[in-house]
């Protein structure tokens, strides 16, 4: 039995030390290559995300505000030349600020300003490559060529037509020829098109708020849909001078609504017994009147106090406020007399 097992254990020693064959390693990566096809990520199901639709709608809207920004500082260079110079080439003008902002964002494989604050970038959809390693759902190759140059057409060629054509229609009249025949109906089909256009962007809208993809209708047929471009980054956003921008101007609104519906008169008077200048004013010059600061040219009385007036200052004062008190002594004004006329010739405060 000992021998036996020395000779076993030197044939298993020698079969340790000689080198597997050549062909081993073919062979085992056929016999595994099923299963290991079996457990790869193509047949697992995507990792589902969601992007926030205010972010999105709100990278949107800052590209809007950077474009006017531009365009701003752009007809401010202008400002000096003859006015409306830049009117009539309005259009190319939105158009070239559009395309520096395609050029050096988009067809760069970098967002946009308004996706860049955003923590957004575009994905290609169509080739979403899930090969290596998928942890956040985010990953993802950039948009093609062809879907940034098609970008770029629908976004700047498509609506520097559209707007030169609506000008060009409107500048024609076109929906008001109605001799020719041709230029009404290209007109009728014009209105078509946008109707059309408004009606497919609104249904876009619906399906961009419940499944959270695709802003307009380029992003839909150009498969380029916005994902974050740091799954660590902080995303939330202090809305505290934002709330006090609309405190202050609920604030403002509400006065600038009840202000014009205060007398201010009235309210002088309310406030003049508690004033500390109160001895100061009514020591002042008896022959001026105490609305408008300068000698009157018609003078009236105001009873029974007996303070001088202009005639017109005292007249719309009574005529405004049932209860005009007067500005000297606080004592209600119940009637107006020409100074130097006898008491009979006084006029009641209607």
């Amino acid at each position: 039995m000992q021998r036996e097992t020395l000779g076993s254990s030197s044939t298993s020693s020698s079969s340790y030390n000689n080198p597997p064959p050549q062909d081993a390693w073919v062979d085992t990566y056929i016999r595994l290559l099923p299963h290991w096809q079996s457990l790869t990520p193509s047949n697992q199901p995507i990792i589902p995300i969601s992007i926030s639709r205010v972010n999105q709608v709100d990278a949107h809207r800052l590209d809007i505000e950077m474009s006017a920004m531009l365009k701003e500082q752009l007809v401010n260079v202008f400002s000096l030349m003859k006015p409306g110079f830049l009117f009539q080439y309005e259009p190319e003008l939105d158009a070239f600020l559009e395309f520096l902002i395609w050029r050096f964002s988009i067809w760069v494989d970098k967002p946009t300003p308004g996706n860049a604050l955003m923590n957004l970038r575009y994905r290609d959809e169509r080739a979403i490559s899930l090969g290596g390693k998928v942890r956040t759902g985010l990953e993802g190759p950039g948009l093609t060529v062809g879907q940034k140059l098609w970008y770029c057409v629908a976004t700047v060629g498509g609506q520097y037509i559209w707007a030169r054509l609506q000008s060009f229609s409107a500048f024609r009249r076109w929906g008001d020829s109605e001799q020719r025949s041709v230029a009404r109906r290209a007109w009728t089909l014009i209105q078509r098109i946008e109707g059309i256009y408004k009606a497919a962007s609104f249904v876009n809208l619906l399906i961009f708020l419940y499944t959270g993809r695709y802003r307009n209708l380029i992003e839909r047929a150009l498969k380029a849909r916005l994902v974050y471009g740091s799954p660590h980054m902080n995303r939330s956003v202090s809305f505290e001078y934002m709330n006090r921008q609309l405190v202050w101007n609920e604030f403002s609104e509400m006065l600038l609504l009840l202000l014009p519906l205060l007398n201010s008169s009235s309210i002088k008077n309310f406030l003049r017994p508690f004033s500390k200048d109160k001895s100061s004013s009514s020591g002042g010059d008896e022959t001026m009147c105490p609305i408008c600061l300068v000698t009157p040219t018609v003078p009236f009385l105001a009873l029974p106090c007996q303070h001088s007036y202009c005639y017109y200052c005292l007249r719309t004062r009574c005529s405004a406020a049932q209860s005009f008190r007067c500005t000297r002594c606080n004592e209600p004004v119940i009637a107006m007399q020409r100074h130097g006329a006898s008491i009979n010739n006084s006029t009641q405060k209607q």
